[in-house]
């Protein structure tokens, strides 16, 4: 019998033989995969699984008192170390019996294994073999439970040495140096002269490797922090290092001064940047960058699309407005927004409105205007906008036909318009590119500052150059657009000074940025409207009921804010419930086209799947009445411009419609294009980023006939004419909140969200201006400071 152990139920302590008690026992776990206590032998080695057990010690009994053992709840020594000379009984709990205290003697007790001591034991095991990834688990729950175990310390540094060691006979530098640095820092005394040879040798080998690959950004950080961090160690790599980058980058000096000297003025700004970038303080490098300046000042622009059309009042295409700024001026053009609208500059000279808004005058002064725009007459201006006007032309445009009545020539140099009905900015139908043809060049010819350098133009650098003398002598002779591969990629070449613009950031990059010292970070003042537009006769797609399905089974806020946003937050990116700018602020006048009231539709699958299941019955039904089969549910194909943005958006929103059941194939348009050709044949609908900075005129542009919706909605035609007879703001404010319902319910495109872009630029660059809608709005004036 084994005297030693008892069983206590309440105050009365009551002796049972071992036998008895353990057979007893051994009814209720009779099924279990695991024993927890038995009476000879030793438990089984559970490996990997002890980690999946429940905390506990285990009692060895010696073999006068019968031996055997039981896993107890862990026992509450003081500091978790058994007594030395323990005298009397000890009590416990066997697991699985719970609420039974066991009592034993002390004499009969062999030994205990306490459970932090098998955990080292196990890991210390792992260790040994080499076994790292299993060791890691056993060490982690020491580490967390039991901080003040006596040989942790030596156990984790130990871990992390060999560790190390083996993934450098790996050849995994990286992780080498990583356990290296966290062996550094957890415990310094550790074998100190051996580890820090050790992290100085793998460190070289690793900088040997990033600057082989050309990162030389990630090789200067590296080498930053090591010298920062190991300053007391003084290590032999960082030594090594920047001796090397300083004489990469005085090669790199003297080669920029014989590319100045041979007039390769483009190559030597390029070397000159990369010098100052390798080493900041190199002697002589800023005069050279300075002098290089002066010589041939040059500007490199990041983009996430280079432009293959250049429209300066294009509004689903960013680059293409963005080049066009460059290449064309508009007879108007917009400078931001105002109470009332936007506000607009006649670049030939001003304009007069009448009190009752029913004439207004363009006034030409061309003793104003620099050449060749002090050309232009008014008999001129008159003819173009009479064309505008005449149906069979081919610049018609039916919005100014229905607003003007007449037109007439006051003198040579102001023109008069008389209005069918008081317009509130008749101006703004007045955003005409201007092209040379207009002075009598050729037609698309420049009117800007600046032409494309043809013979360097490809799909990821696109050379902007001066045409003409420069306005003053800091004016950049090129402006040069080089494609970025990402966001990221973008602001790694803006922060090492490759690029000094970015056009257009990730928002969350925009807000990383902006806690940068050397660059500025600004948001363009009028936000862009992000949506699907469908472009295709696909038969489902041109039923509202399934345009519905395709809302309802988008999960717009999380797309935003978690893939698009990264959890960070930017004022005024919002989802939307159409397709106008809601503002950026409470009350914000930009928002004069969006109704607060009306709601953006959930995320709501289960609503999204049963208008499937309607939409396709009331197909069926229609098929039947016309005798014929239903059409066939082909993949819904999902265009977006090949830019970072537009890519993540439409992955997320691929992944959500494949939930519903449904095929989607993702085209990614060519560089530059943001919209199928009207001939092609390669998407049912589009994401599209739109300039809707004007909503009184650019409702047509979205949502008309020859808009991109190319809507023949009875509802939307109605709310598009009857915009257009408003008199006065108030009407205006009523008809678009009126279409703003229109569009929501018959979802002529599908709203998504709608965002803030920012742009950023290296602080050396001044003459940007502020509040600029156009990066290139004052390109003219841009300058690298001294």
């Amino acid at each position: 019998m084994n005297q030693g152990l008892r069983r206590v139920q309440g105050s009365a302590i009551a002796m049972l033989c071992a036998t008895l008690c353990i057979a007893a026992l051994a009814v209720a776990p009779a099924h279990a995969q695991r024993l927890d206590y038995a009476e000879s032998g030793t438990p089984p080695d559970p490996g990997l699984e002890l980690l999946q057990e429940e905390p506990h010690d285990i009692i060895y009994f010696t073999e006068k008192a019968g031996g055997g053992w039981a896993r107890v709840l862990p026992l509450d020594f003081p500091g978790r170390r058994p007594p030395s000379n323990p005298t009397g009984t000890l009590r416990f709990q066997v697991l699985g019996i719970e609420g039974k205290e066991m009592v034993a003697k002390w004499p009969t007790i062999e030994k205990i294994d306490l459970w932090e001591v098998k955990l080292e034991k196990e890991a210390r095991e792992r260790i040994a073999k080499g076994d790292f990834v299993g060791a890691y688990p056993f060490l982690s729950v020491l580490i967390r439970d039991f901080p003040n175990q006596k040989g942790l310390r030596e156990l984790r540094s130990n871990f992390l040495w060999q560790d190390a060691i083996s993934r450098a006979k790996k050849g995994e530098i990286a992780p080498t140096l990583a356990m290296l640095e966290e062996l550094r820092s957890y415990a310094p005394e550790f074998q100190r002269s051996s580890v820090v040879r050790a992290l100085s040798g793998t460190a070289d080998r690793l900088m040997q490797i990033l600057v082989d690959a050309g990162k030389l950004d990630l090789a200067q950080q590296m080498l930053a922090r090591l010298e920062t961090d190991y300053q007391n160690d003084r290590l032999d790599a960082v030594k090594k290092w920047n001796q090397k980058f300083y004489e990469m980058a005085v090669g790199k000096r003297d080669e920029a001064e014989t590319a100045r000297d041979a007039e390769d003025y483009r190559l030597a700004r390029k070397l000159a940047r990369e010098a100052l970038y390798l080493q900041p303080d190199l002697p002589g490098g800023m005069t050279l960058v300075r002098q290089i300046h002066d010589l041939y000042p040059m500007v490199n622009v990041g983009v996430l699309q280079t432009a293959t059309v250049l429209e300066p009042t294009r509004i689903d295409n960013w680059a293409a407005r963005r080049a066009g700024r460059l290449m064309y001026r508009t007879l108007f053009e917009i400078q931001g927004a105002g109470p009332e609208g936007g506000e607009y500059d006649f670049i030939f000279g001003d304009t007069e409105m009448s009190p009752d808004r029913m004439h207004f005058d363009l006034l030409i002064e061309p003793n104003n205007i620099k050449p060749p725009l002090d050309k232009i007459r008014g008999f001129f201006l008159a003819d173009v906008m009479a064309k505008r006007a005449q149906p069979s032309h081919p610049d018609y445009y039916a919005p100014w036909a229905a607003a003007v009545q007449s037109i007439e020539l006051v003198g040579p140099q102001q023109v008069g318009f008389n209005l069918r009905r008081p317009h509130v900015l008749p101006i703004s139908l007045l955003q005409i590119p201007v092209d040379g043809s207009w002075f009598g060049d050729k037609p698309d010819s420049p009117t800007g500052d600046y032409r494309p350098d043809e013979t360097a133009k490809n799909d990821d650098v696109v050379r902007y150059v001066l045409r003409g003398e420069p306005k003053t002598p800091t004016q950049p002779r090129e402006l040069v657009e080089m494609r970025m591969t990402s966001g990221a990629d973008g602001v790694a070449k803006l922060l090492q000074g490759e690029v000094d613009v970015l056009d257009q950031l990730f928002p969350a990059d925009a807000i990383r940025l902006s806690k940068s010292k050397n660059i500025k970070v600004v948001k363009y003042p009028l936000p862009t409207v992000h949506m699907l537009v469908p472009c295709s006769d696909h038969p489902y797609m041109s039923e509202r009921t399934f345009r519905r399905a395709l809302l309802y089974g988008i999960n717009r806020e999380d797309i935003l804010n978690g893939e698009l946003l990264e959890g960070l937050r930017s004022e005024g990116c919002r989802v939307l419930s159409g397709p106008f700018p809601a503002g950026i602020e409470i009350n914000d006048p930009l928002g004069y086209a969006y109704d607060q009231k009306i709601n953006p539709r959930p995320y709501e699958p289960p609503l999204a799947k049963l208008l499937l299941a309607m939409n396709a019955n009331q197909m069926e039904a229609f098929a039947a009445r016309k005798k014929e089969k239903r059409p066939e549910m082909t993949p819904i194909r999902l265009a977006f411009p090949a830019d970072n943005l537009s890519r993540v958006a439409c992955e997320a929103i691929s992944s959500q419609w494949e939930l519903l059941g449904l095929t989607v194939e993702l085209v990614e348009l060519p560089i530059g294009r943001t919209f199928p050709n009207p001939d092609e044949d390669i998407a049912d609908i589009v994401y599209v980023s739109a300039a809707v900075w004007e909503p009184v005129i650019d409702a047509r542009r979205v949502l008309g006939p020859e808009g991109m919706a190319k809507s023949e909605d009875q509802l939307v035609g109605l709310g598009l004419r009857r915009l257009e007879e408003a008199k006065n703001w108030r009407e205006i404010r009523d008809r678009l909140l009126d279409l703003h319902a229109i569009a929501h319910h018959e979802l002529p495109v599908l709203p998504l969200w709608q965002m803030v872009d920012s742009y950023a630029y290296r602080r050396e660059l001044v003459g940007m201006g502020t509040d600029i809608v156009s990066l290139y709005q004052n390109a003219s004036n841009w300058r690298l400071g001294q």
